[in-house]
């Protein structure tokens, strides 16, 4: 198979091969134009065709043209592909070269044709080769150097917009990997602080009321379960998440009793919603930290949600005197949810504080289409 590859000038680039259909097509069009003009000749040496003077020439070019063409793209091609990367400064004249010989050869073969087929002038065999072989020579390396330099362009064009592509595609990648080890480091700082938590309730119960620390155990085992598969899932639906903080708030209602009250009033048509684990979770157990657990009184936790727009809306309201997200770190519990949505969502996902009569909201927004 001829492989029409592209001439490198350069080590390290490599050849791109061309697709074997278009090999088959080239080679096939040569093919049937070899054996029309062969055909063509054999009718017209027996007397079986007659040709004006203009035909002549035309079948005299077609000839010429065969026994020079072909042998010219073979051959610069296979040198070009070889002797690029050896010789780039010479690769011009060693095309040159290769042309020359080509094209010397060629007409020599030519003429024989030419002559036997009786469309030579008067003068026979040296005369056709005498008047066709400068012109041939000439021909050869116009159109030869001309084609080359082009095709070496536009392979080295093909080149570069691979390797860019190429360069974009592991860039993506990376970033993507980047976003996905930063998301894991936010998600693992999550566990811990979690499982503290959880443990300090039952730790608190066990003296009094053993029989409680064990169903609180099997709520334990139960969110630390729901904890591994969302950390290998990615996202979660929120009728997942709304049991991982109803049996949260349990766990903490052992500990608060009657200081803890709480209300969840999300809609049924949001439970396939996707949402970043422990997401929801976080904005209540901050509720129960800095609010439940700093006042005598305990205070009442309200957890609703919207789907406004395409936006999917979660708020947790509390009784509390409130605060503001410019005081929130990094290692603060939301501003790890920040982070972590900002990871996720972008622009599109947000968390805001505000006040609302005698309460406290912190409201999570984000798209409500799932994240591939």
């Amino acid at each position: 198979m001829i492989d029409n590859n592209p001439f490198m000038n350069s080590a390290d680039e490599k050849p791109i091969p061309s697709s074997p259909r278009e090999s088959f097509g080239l080679r096939a069009i040569w093919i049937v134009s070899t054996l029309t003009l062969v055909v063509f000749l054999i009718l017209l040496s027996t007397g079986h065709i007659r040709l004006s003077q203009s035909g002549t020439s035309i079948v005299t070019s077609l000839v010429y043209t065969a026994f020079i063409a072909l042998p010219s793209i073979v051959f610069l091609t296979g040198i070009s592909i070889r002797m690029t990367t050896r010789f780039p400064r010479l690769i011009v004249l060693i095309q040159a070269g290769v042309l020359v010989c080509t094209a010397t050869v060629g007409t020599f073969a030519g003429a024989v044709v030419v002559s036997l087929s009786g469309l030579s002038g008067p003068g026979g065999y040296g005369q056709e080769v005498r008047g066709t072989l400068p012109f041939s020579v000439v021909i050869s390396l116009i159109f030869g150097l001309s084609i080359s330099t082009f095709e070496t362009m536009r392979y080295k064009l093909q080149a570069a917009s691979l390797e860019l592509r190429t360069r974009q595609v592991e860039q993506e990648r990376a970033n993507k990997l980047l976003v996905q080890a930063r998301l894991s480091s936010l998600e693992s700082r999550i566990h811990p602080h979690f499982l503290f938590n959880t443990l300090n309730s039952i730790a608190a119960l066990i003296p009094s009321d053993p029989a409680r620390a064990e169903d609180t155990v099997g709520k334990l085992a139960s969110l630390l379960r729901f904890s591994l598969n969302a950390n290998h899932g990615g996202l979660v639906p929120l009728v997942q998440e709304l049991k991982i903080v109803r049996n949260y708030l349990e766990i903490e209602h052992t500990r608060f009793a009657k200081r803890l009250r709480y209300e969840i009033d999300v809609p049924d048509s949001l439970n396939d919603v996707k949402v970043p684990p422990l997401a929801l979770q976080s904005l209540v157990e901050n509720s129960v930290k800095h609010v439940v657990a700093q006042s005598p009184q305990g205070a009442t936790i309200t957890v609703t949600g919207q789907l406004i727009a395409n936006q999917v809306i979660l708020t947790v309201f509390d009784t509390g005197p409130g605060f503001t997200l410019d005081a929130i770190t990094p290692e603060h519990g939301l501003g790890n949810l920040i982070a972590r949505l900002g990871l996720l969502y972008g622009q599109a996902g947000q968390l805001g504080v505000s006040r609302e009569g005698d309460r406290t909201s912190v409201r999570m927004s984000f798209p409500a289409e799932a994240i591939e």
